[in-house]
């Protein structure tokens, strides 16, 4: 009977087998190689201890991953080894993420030890973060002063201190008098913004009896931001610390009293001698402020201000407050404000169709909804839904071959991927395949995104489209990932399994082991604390920091939290979304002074962040169940008839 057994799985078991690995390449040939990546491993290992001797090096010559091993030899040579040997390197790994790495490294040892003739040589123009910076000026100072002097004011224009390395730069900056008093004063009042109460007084101290009218202004406006009608209107020699002075203290007075803020602007701006930057600045804070926090008595002088202002973030959060009004016209006349671009998008258009509803004209209603309806979007898809028309997928399949795919399997960037997962390096991996979809072309990109899919990899296959802006590959921007796992907990919950999908897409795209900056761990970026409660809840133990990133797991109590959401707001999901995402507290408050209807409850949502998500979560869900039913959008909705008609109110939300 154990015999049967066995011989009757056996063809399942090597079928198994065979997918698991690389196109191309048979059982036998994946044991040869296994000896070697083992070298290759204990290699790499050694190579980052800075072990060498315990490399044995024949039996990684050859290997696709050799130059990882290279690399680091030579980087433990740096910086006595020449120029010459690091641009022989980047050159023979151009194709791979290992030549950036090795010129950002050498960049920042050739600066450290004060060779810049080599740190010319290999550099490519300026590289990225602040130290790298410094020190690629500091090497152009002889040799191009200006680009030198371009690049450390630059630097030196911010609110708060700079690396060490910086220094140098900044010291012969000032020498050469490319740094001086008005760039000290510029400095200051950044500073002062940021709140760095030492940088101000160690600067300040830096200025001649020349400044001292402005440092006097200065701490007077510390204590009082409405002595900005009452201190000087030119600051500094030829008044060339105006600007900075009046920018920085309408900085802070908007954000601290918007009203008596614009009060006091509208005193001084004929008077005082800004640059039309400046300027610029300080209107739109004071119209950004002014909107978000519904200034009664600013509004005349908003929308006087706003139509020359051309901002089409302005325009749209104006659009947002005349939607709040139910001002209709108003929503039209500003969104027809807007750029071309921005306007023609699904979202404006939808508004201009409800408005021209709203207004009696049904035939230029249905007009702006059949421009809305051809995007795939929240408000494209609630467009088709007033038109009764199908939603549009804007679908793009491309087939790709055995054969094909076989070849791609020779790419050294997929047999690099391939051999550093093998090793255990999936970081590593992902740096070879990101680097290489974000260089592709469209045809070498949708290859890329093919290969990843066919193999399983459903976080490179999506973050290939996305580097790549493969906007309509919808099969692989939305793979069928963790289906079985979806479909059995959003079934056992009652919670719709294409919903599941939508979060855990629009949360993780799809990476399992992701875990953001805030703590959130895993497909549906569950936090600790959250993933403790829910498996008290479910009689299980806490699946701990690393237990949460097992896919089953994460889907297993995800599902039962947007299920606890979905009670809360009696089965309504867009209110719900909004709840897993800014957490229930907050929508609950947002519910006692939401618009009735279910698109501008979604407009009024004052997150950002969370309007945004909880527009994707709900277009996600629709495109994944379409895919399910061969890319078909018959009997697929954006939402349950309740949730167009229900209102948007304290009503949604059950007894708590």
């Amino acid at each position: 009977m154990r015999r049967f057994l066995i011989s009757r799985h056996w063809p399942a078991l090597l079928a198994s087998l065979a997918l698991s690995l690389p196109l191309g390449l048979s059982v036998d040939a994946a044991k040869a190689d296994e000896t070697q990546d083992m070298a290759m491993r204990d290699a790499l290992e050694a190579a980052r201890a800075k072990e060498f001797s315990r490399i044995d090096q024949a039996a990684i010559d050859g290997h696709v991953l050799e130059g990882y091993v290279e690399y680091h030899r030579l980087l433990s040579r740096l910086p006595n080894a020449p120029a010459s040997q690091v641009q022989d390197f980047m050159a023979r790994y151009d194709d791979s993420p290992l030549a950036d790495w090795m010129r950002g490294e050498a960049i920042s040892r050739y600066g450290k030890a004060g060779r810049f003739e080599s740190l010319r040589e290999i550099s490519n123009g300026e590289p990225r973060g602040a130290q790298r910076r410094c020190y690629y000026y500091t090497a152009l100072l002889d040799t191009r002063p200006v680009d030198a002097a371009n690049g450390g004011r630059d630097l030196w224009r911010v609110g708060h201190s700079q690396p060490d390395a910086c220094d140098p730069l900044f010291r012969t900056l000032r020498e050469r008098g490319e740094i001086g008093a008005p760039e000290i004063w510029e400095r200051l009042t950044l500073a002062w913004q940021d709140g760095e109460t030492g940088m101000v007084s160690y600067l300040g101290r830096q200025l001649g009896s020349a400044w001292q009218p402005g440092l006097d202004a200065l701490d007077r406006l510390q204590q009082d931001f409405s002595a900005i009608t009452q201190v000087p209107t030119r600051i500094g020699p030829q008044g060339r610390g105006t600007d900075a002075l009046f920018e920085a203290a309408m900085h802070g007075f908007t954000r601290a009293d918007t009203e008596a803020a614009l009060e006091a602007w509208r005193k001084i701006a004929p008077h005082v001698d800004l640059g039309a930057g400046a300027r610029r600045e300080i209107e739109h804070d004071l119209m950004f402020y002014s909107m978000v926090r519904e200034v009664a008595n600013n509004r005349g002088w908003v929308d006087a201000t706003l139509p020359d202002f051309h901002d089409t973030d302005l325009l749209e959060l104006r659009v947002r407050r005349a939607l709040d009004q139910r001002d209709w016209s108003g929503v039209i006349d500003w969104v027809h404000r807007m750029p071309d671009e921005p306007r023609r998008e699904a979202r404006w258009q939808y508004w201009v169709g409800r408005a021209l509803k709203q207004l009696g004209n049904p035939s230029g209603a249905a007009e702006a909804f059949r421009a809305a309806a051809g995007e795939r979007s929240f408000f494209g898809f609630a467009a088709a839904d007033r038109l009764d028309v199908p939603y549009a997928l804007n679908l793009e399949r491309v087939s790709y071959n055995a054969a094909y795919r076989e070849r791609i399997a020779e790419w050294p960037v997929v047999q690099r991927t391939e051999a550093l997962i093998r090793i255990g390096e999936p970081g590593l991996a992902n740096s070879e395949w990101y680097t290489a979809a974000a260089r592709a072309d469209a045809d070498k990109a949708r290859a890329l995104a093919d290969y990843a899919a066919y193999r399983g990899w459903h976080a490179r296959a999506v973050q290939t489209t996305i580097a790549a802006g493969l906007w309509d590959a919808l099969d692989w921007r939305f793979p069928e990932a963790y289906r079985d796992d979806f479909l059995q907990w959003g079934n056992r919950r009652g919670v719709d399994p294409y919903l599941l999908m939508a979060i855990a897409r629009r949360e993780s795209a799809y990476n399992p082991t992701v875990v953001s900056p805030a703590g959130a761990r895993g497909l549906m970026q569950l936090m600790p604390a959250t993933a403790r409660h829910v498996s008290r809840q479910l009689g299980l133990e806490d699946p701990g920091l690393y237990g949460v990133l097992q896919p089953e797991t994460n889907i297993r109590l995800g599902s039962r939290y947007i299920q606890d959401m979905i009670e809360r707001y009696r089965g309504n999901r867009l209110a719900a979304t909004a709840a897993y995402n800014a957490g229930p507290n907050r929508v609950d408050r947002w519910l006692k002074n939401a618009p009735r209807e279910f698109d501008l409850f979604v407009e009024s949502i004052p997150f950002h962040e969370t309007r945004q998500y909880v527009q994707a979560v709900m277009a996600y869900r629709v495109i994944f169940e379409s895919l399910a039913k061969g890319g078909n959008t018959q009997d697929v909705s954006l939402l349950t008839q309740a949730e167009r008609n229900e209102r948007y109110d304290t009503s949604l939300m059950a007894q708590q």
